[in-house]
């Protein structure tokens, strides 16, 4: 068994991925019923949506950046109780043939800012005096292709 460190095929070769940074690009918390909203919901199950997408972007040669946005509203009877958006980034170096560049851009990047984003949505709703909102685990792999299949899908005559 070679040691990497002694290993001459292995000295000096970049690894594949290298998360440089990460950081929240944009925050917003609301609760524009507050407090009239906590009455209500003790009486009524609250009805909460989420939305998550992914954007990448180069920055220069093979670092780029990620971006996991996120989106929650939660509605209670006709009443809005909070609506939370954060945008949390990454900057990436990838060292990677061309060919896996999306896929390790749009599954894998994300599966790493995931954990971090799903935090701050749980103490910012927490912090705003509701219950903290946990977000399932996200199948980035799944939502990857899926969004592929919707842009090749051909649009038909009607």
């Amino acid at each position: 068994m070679a040691d990497s460190d002694t290993d001459p095929n292995t000295q000096g070769a970049a690894p594949p991925l290298v998360v440089n940074g990460q950081f929240i690009k944009d925050l917003s918390f609301e609760a524009p019923n507050a407090p009239a909203i906590f009455g209500v919901l003790q009486k009524t199950q609250p009805d909460v949506s989420i939305n998550v997408d992914v954007n990448a972007r180069p920055l220069q040669d093979n670092m780029f950046e990620v971006d996991l946005h996120v989106r929650s509203e939660c509605k209670a009877e006709d009443s809005t109780a909070f609506i939370i958006e954060l945008v949390y980034a990454g900057i990436f170096t990838l060292n990677v043939p061309d060919e896996h560049r999306e896929l390790v851009l749009l599954v894998e990047c994300p599966r790493i800012l995931f954990p971090f984003s799903r935090a701050i949505v749980a103490d910012v709703t927490r912090d705003g005096g509701f219950p903290p909102l946990m977000l399932s685990m996200i199948d980035f792999m799944s939502m990857y292709q899926r969004n592929k299949q919707d842009t090749a899908a051909p649009v038909g005559n009607a």
